[in-house]
């Protein structure tokens, strides 16, 4: 196809009203559903706002735990369960090395065998190697299970290199990581996910940036949708969240968007 045509091909996309483009179902790897949640939500209400706002399955981890374990068990074969390792927020900075972060975690692991990974947690380079870290890392060998990480690019790939027998998930692609910097982590570490929530400059003004739009074609099994609703507001804006992320995923070829959508997802973590 040459520029002029595939030009003509993208404004023709843009300009096509909402009900005429392809609606994909998605799979949103990026839910907490935490305690300041439950008091604006009954788990029925926020499993409702997701499924109005098109979303088939979703990775939820919560502060504490016990609001994934509402959702999961009012729509087990709609919810992935992460165990978060904060009990409370205050965890956040502490946990790569308090022990009774790890010891909650494994309790919580041994309790209920119907999680899909630790995390999603926020780590810094110099922490990746501490001993809760290491921690997780065992259990989610053993275990199979996935690490979810708020990290940068650094620190996702000496993360990647200290433990090349966990699967990886890459919170908010590293949340300013470049199209360029994406690519050469994905391509130099195999068993790394990336999801794509708050990344907005995906599709700067609704048009997917050309760099990004080529790593996707490059690497559509690699990329999973996310919202993040790390604070309660976000819940409100769930719907707008996937009517912005459809109209970029129907700026790219359809077996593309599939994958980005819910395959990848499904294809991870298959409904039980």
């Amino acid at each position: 196809m040459t520029l002029a045509l595939a030009a003509i091909a993208l404004l023709t996309t843009l300009w096509l009203p909402a009900n005429a483009r392809a609606e994909y179902p998605i799979f949103d790897a990026h839910i907490h559903f935490s305690q300041p949640d439950w008091d604006a939500y009954t788990p029925e209400r926020a499993l409702s706002i997701l499924a109005r706002a098109g979303v088939r399955r979703a990775i939820v981890s919560s502060t504490p735990d016990d609001g994934t374990l509402k959702l999961y068990d009012r729509a087990p074969a709609s919810i992935v369960p992460f165990l978060r390792p904060y009990r409370t927020r205050e965890d956040m900075g502490s946990w790569p090395r308090d022990p009774a972060v790890a010891a909650y975690v494994e309790q919580r692991l041994a309790a209920r065998a119907v999680y899909k990974g630790i995390g999603e947690f926020h780590l810094s380079l110099g922490d990746a190697d501490a001993p809760v870290v290491k921690r997780f890392a065992q259990l989610a060998t053993a275990r199979g299970l996935f690490l979810y990480a708020h990290v940068d690019d650094a620190t996702i790939a000496r993360m990647a290199t200290l433990y090349p027998n966990v699967k990886l998930l890459w919170a908010h692609a590293g949340m300013s990581a470049s199209a360029a910097t994406v690519a050469s982590v994905i391509e130099r570490f195999p068993s790394l996910w990336v999801e794509l929530s708050l990344r907005s400059d995906v599709a700067a003004g609704g048009t997917l940036e050309p760099a990004w739009r080529e790593l996707f074609v490059r690497h559509p099994d690699r990329f999973l949708i996310g919202t993040d609703t790390w604070t309660t507001s976000r819940w409100e804006i769930i719907a707008d969240a996937m009517r912005s992320v459809q109209a970029w995923l129907a700026q790219l070829p359809r077996d593309v968007a599939e994958q980005i959508a819910w395959k990848n997802g499904e294809r991870l973590f298959p409904a039980p």
